[in-house]
């Protein structure tokens, strides 16, 4: 079997993978449910709390809090709560953006990539365990598919992971954070290998419509605003997460996005082919 790829924007995602299944309830059912949510239409903006905002043009959608909570529940995964699904209706992914209210991170520090990769492998284990009490299939990280890194124009961090499934196929996890005034946005890419570097450049391109609200930008931060407990090389391991367990608070950090990318994408391709 073909590696299994997932580009990741999220925050509490970076110690886990993208598992790549296909949905296991009636093909049908799947997508006339999935028909059934509003996608946006271009023109539309879509809105990540009062923190930032997504506008919708030619060749790409959004779904509200509401409907991302059922689109993850049709791809198998427990809703959020919090996330929006941002996705190419021509192309061959969709993301999951979330916006955590941590404070303003500072982005001063040297990231120690080999330090980061030993914290992630030890909250690997630990959330493996949490996965196998909740029925969910393990992920073993291997290494990085490429360490961290930082775009300091854009103030985004981003880096890759190697992991394997229970099946031994291969899992590429790619992560970004986009950080603000009061704390960061994440977001899930998940796409397919063959299409990966083609995704993700189109995934780079919908993100271009995506931006903070006017007082929420990094450049707008004042003295007196909250700012994290923490720096870049904790958001590679998990954040305000991360920092709860080396005081010894959670043992599990992650959250296990499951997403089948060649059924359920299949289903939303028809959905708009349909539309027009």
């Amino acid at each position: 079997m073909k590696a299994l790829v997932c580009s990741l924007v999220f925050a509490l995602v970076s110690a886990q993978a993208l598992a790549v299944t296909a949905p296991a309830a009636d093909p049908s059912s799947i997508e006339q449910q999935m028909r059934e949510l509003n996608w946006y239409k271009p023109g539309s903006i879509g809105k990540l709390t009062d923190k930032a905002e997504f506008k919708v043009t030619e060749g790409y959608t959004f779904l509200s809090a509401a409907d991302t909570d059922k689109f993850l529940k049709l791809n198998g995964n427990l809703p959020q709560g919090n996330s929006y699904t941002v996705a190419s209706t021509k192309k061959n992914w969709f993301g999951i953006l979330n916006f955590s209210p941590e404070g303003y991170v500072k982005d001063d520090e040297t990231i120690d990539a080999d330090a980061l990769l030993k914290t992630l492998k030890e909250h690997n284990v630990a959330s493996n365990e949490e996965r196998k009490k909740q029925g969910y299939p393990t992920l073993i990280l291997e290494g990085w598919f490429f360490p961290p890194r930082y775009d300091t124009e854009n103030k985004r961090l981003e880096w890759g992971t190697r992991l394997r499934d229970e099946n031994h196929n291969l899992v590429v996890n790619v992560s970004t954070k986009i950080l603000g005034r009061s704390g960061y946005t994440s977001a899930i890419l998940a796409t397919s290998p063959d299409t990966l570097n083609e995704d993700l450049e189109d995934f780079k391109k919908a993100l271009k419509n995506f931006d903070y609200v006017s007082g929420e930008k990094y450049s707008e931060w004042k003295q007196g605003d909250k700012i994290a407990a923490y720096g870049l090389g904790a958001l590679v391991v998990g954040g305000a997460a991360a920092v709860a367990t080396s005081k010894g608070g959670l043992k599990a950090i992650g959250l296990a996005i499951v997403a089948g990318i060649a059924a359920v994408w299949a289903f939303i391709k028809r959905i708009f082919m349909r539309k027009q």
